[in-house]
């Protein structure tokens, strides 16, 4: 049986929206909106891993955990190892959701959902996408686009991630959901391993672990989460969370 944890990156270092973990959307900073949804899949443990200790200390004055981490690291992958080690030395939790920090609205259902290709033993690495429905979506390089073959059953392994607009031909595209379970040692190849070539050209992490061989599958769900990275984002999960706009 997989022991997993719940691990949420956040930092204060936004260019676009600084301090947005602490953003007030329905009177909780943004942080804990996440935490609270994370909390709600009820996967396992969950914890905060900063560098701030203002971050840190909102998630523990609302009942959550955070770690400290060093501020130097390049990813948010690099983070959640860090803390994964001070948390769990002994290696107890073999499973490791990494949920962004900027994902208030996020439905806890879908964060538990992410675990359910890991359930095959040939699965490094589990991800999200939902079906792109807006036509400029399709060509926007903001929006990655996840391929991959269908195993049926709302699940594809994934053969690589693109800002460009792929598949070419009739068909579906889907929108990659930056939400990712790790197996334990996948995540610890992951994080040892150099950029790889096309990650670096794509700015797609997870890149390279398809160019080392590690196997990702990807699970479809009906939407895509609200990432906060704007003041017009900010003030639409305002309006999702007080019930003035709809998810």
């Amino acid at each position: 049986m997989a022991s997993p944890v719940v691990i949420i990156p956040a930092r204060l270092a936004a260019t676009r929206l600084p301090d947005k973990p602490l953003a007030d959307i329905a009177g909780l900073p943004m942080i804990v909106q996440v935490l609270r949804r994370a909390e709600a899949a009820a996967v396992g443990p969950v914890v905060v891993a900063t560098d701030s200790p203002a971050i840190a200390t909102v998630v523990e004055q609302a009942g959550g955990r955070a770690v400290l981490t060093r501020a130097d690291h390049p990813s948010g992958s690099d983070r959640i190892f860090e803390a994964l080690t001070l948390i769990d030395p002994q290696g107890r939790h073999d499973v490791v959701v990494n949920v962004q920090g900027d994902l208030p609205t996020i439905d806890p259902a879908v964060i538990a959902a992410a675990l359910t290709p890991l359930d095959d033993p040939a699965v490094d690495i589990a991800t999200l996408a939902a079906v792109i429905t807006r036509a400029e979506e399709r060509t926007a390089p903001s929006v990655v686009k996840a391929v991959g073959s269908d195993l049926g059953g709302g699940r594809l392994r994934a053969l690589y991630f693109t800002r460009a607009t792929a598949p070419w031909g009739e068909g579906p595209l889907l929108h990659h959901i930056g939400l990712y379970a790790y197996r334990r040692e996948a995540l610890a190849r992951f994080v040892s391993l150099a950029p790889s070539p096309l990650e670096q050209r794509e700015k797609l992490e997870q890149l390279r672990a398809l160019e080392h061989g590690m196997r990702i599958d990807i699970v479809v769900v009906d939407d895509v989460p609200l990432g906060v990275d704007t003041p017009g984002d900010l003030a639409r999960a305002r309006a999702i969370l007080t019930g003035t706009e709809k998810a």
